[in-house]
């Protein structure tokens, strides 16, 4: 379903009402439409489709040596406050004979990040449909992510970062590959 702008902004000009402010006022004349685009653009991944993110960028490639792409910037927003979360996401697999194209990664990363969200969910989505898709022999995903929600209000914890991790396949059960993994994905750039 396509987001109804003018709706939404109708109903941000009646929040804005509902807060105090005047949304007649110079600064909030078109905030009302900027946050109505801004929510539809920040939520379309739950309107993208499985099919059209990965549109058959699937590879066959005879090989079981472990793929990472990591420092995956990751935006979403928390679905309890409505704030966004952001940081980085580190994906792994084992191939069992197919690949994805590069950037298909980070394109599953934006699609479920790009909705309401919670980064525990977000973890385990992305590491379920990277298993799936490929056939991998085992999937590891980890996201390091500050969260709005407790930097500016509640708890106010500036500092505080979350980290998720999901591991499946040989990532859960060999202790080894799991801790490559996380051992690849600590290192920084030199």
């Amino acid at each position: 379903m396509t987001p109804d702008i003018p709706r939404i902004a109708a109903l941000v000009k009646q929040l804005l009402v509902e807060l105090g402010e005047d949304p007649s006022r110079e600064g909030l004349l078109k905030t009302p439409e900027r946050v109505a685009r801004s929510l539809a653009f920040l939520t379309h991944g739950s309107r993208l489709s499985l099919g059209e993110v990965i549109n058959e960028a699937l590879f066959t490639q005879p090989t079981s040596s472990m793929v990472i792409v990591k420092d995956i910037e990751v935006y979403s927003l928390c679905e309890h406050h409505l704030l966004p979360f952001f940081g980085r996401c580190h994906i792994g697999y084992i191939p069992d004979g197919r690949v994805f194209g590069v950037s298909k990664l980070a394109r599953l990363v934006d699609m479920y990040a790009r909705r309401l969200q919670l980064q525990e969910r977000l973890t385990e989505q992305l590491s379920q449909v990277v298993m799936e898709e490929v056939g991998a022999k085992g999937v590891g995903v980890m996201i390091e992510a500050r969260h709005l929600c407790m930097m500016m209000r509640g708890v106010e914890k500036q500092n505080s970062t979350m980290v998720t991790s999901s591991v499946l396949g040989v990532f859960r059960d060999h202790l080894a590959t799991r801790e490559e993994f996380l051992n690849l994905v600590s290192r920084r750039a030199t």
